[in-house]
């Protein structure tokens, strides 16, 4: 499963992408509004950072101002993904900027039918929101199996990208679904690595250590 890190901050991104945590980024106007910077600036720092893909979200609602402003952002640097609003709008905007070669993240997706309009609307990337319909006492990891399930049955080639993802529980129920991708905060992804026990027993391996006045250099 590939990781993209949510965030606009620079140092987060770096520091994951130097361990190779990183195969893309996420971004929306309020990440980049939370960092205080130009939306073209950040975003063409990031992915001059960044090999994988970018997302880059439009702010228009209406199809003809997206594809305006999808090929704005699309001009910042290749590896963009121009980030789209699953409405009927959005929709025709996929169609038309992944006609022009243009990667396309369709977000905010919360069913499987809206799932299966996106993949036959060319997107690169569905963003099903997991946290999003957790919050409404649904289970968001059903969504993501049910599209799983469609987009095998037929073979599409847009990649499932698990989004809203606030917790490791969420990560490891994706990967065992089997999304293409997930995207979560930088918290998130280092919350991977911890557990009590590996605390507990680095801790009685630094006593005995000491104990034992035990030196490498």
């Amino acid at each position: 499963m590939k990781f993209f890190v949510d965030t606009a901050e620079i140092d987060a991104i770096a520091e994951l992408n130097e361990l190779g945590m990183v195969d893309g980024v996420t971004t929306n106007p309020s990440l980049i509004k939370k960092s205080g910077r130009d939306i073209l600036e950040v975003t063409k720092e990031i992915c001059d950072l960044v090999a994988g893909p970018v997302s880059a979200e439009v702010t228009a609602v209406e199809a003809d101002q997206m594809i305006a402003e999808g090929r704005k952002l699309a001009k910042i640097a290749e590896n963009i993904a121009v980030k789209v609003p699953l409405t009927w709008d959005g929709l025709k905007a996929c169609k038309v900027l992944t006609d022009e070669g243009t990667m396309v993240n369709v977000t905010l997706c919360f069913s499987a039918n809206q799932a299966l309009l996106a993949a036959k609307a060319g997107a690169t990337f569905i963003s099903p929101f997991i946290g999003r319909l957790d919050d409404i006492a649904l289970d968001g990891m059903d969504l993501i199996e049910d599209i799983r399930v469609v987009y095998d049955n037929y073979g599409f080639e847009t990649q499932i990208l698990a989004a809203s993802i606030r917790s490791v529980n969420h990560v490891l129920d994706c990967a065992r679904i089997g999304a293409d991708v997930m995207t979560a905060p930088p918290n998130v992804i280092k919350a991977l690595a911890s557990h009590p026990l590996t605390d507990k027993g680095l801790a009685t391996f630094l006593d005995d250590i000491k104990a034992a006045n035990i030196k490498i250099l």
